[in-house]
């Protein structure tokens, strides 16, 4: 299972956050390869990426709020 909590994103930087995202999407499509249904596995990876994803776009919002 890949828990990835809210904390290890903070801790990353974005170029770890990216290749984090990317590895995700990839065993996400290697597990959907071998099972056919949603299984405990494939929601967590999604769960993961999910988390990556909506911290990225509050990051990016929080930057571009400090520059104005």
């Amino acid at each position: 299972m890949t828990i990835l909590k809210y904390k290890d994103i903070k801790k990353m930087d974005n170029k770890e956050r990216e290749a984090k995202l990317k590895e995700l999407r990839f065993s996400l499509t290697k597990s959907n390869v071998t099972a056919n249904k949603a299984n405990a596995k494939t929601k967590e990876i999604k769960r993961a990426i999910a988390r990556l994803l909506t911290f990225n776009t509050l990051n990016k919002k929080e930057v571009l709020k400090a520059k104005k």
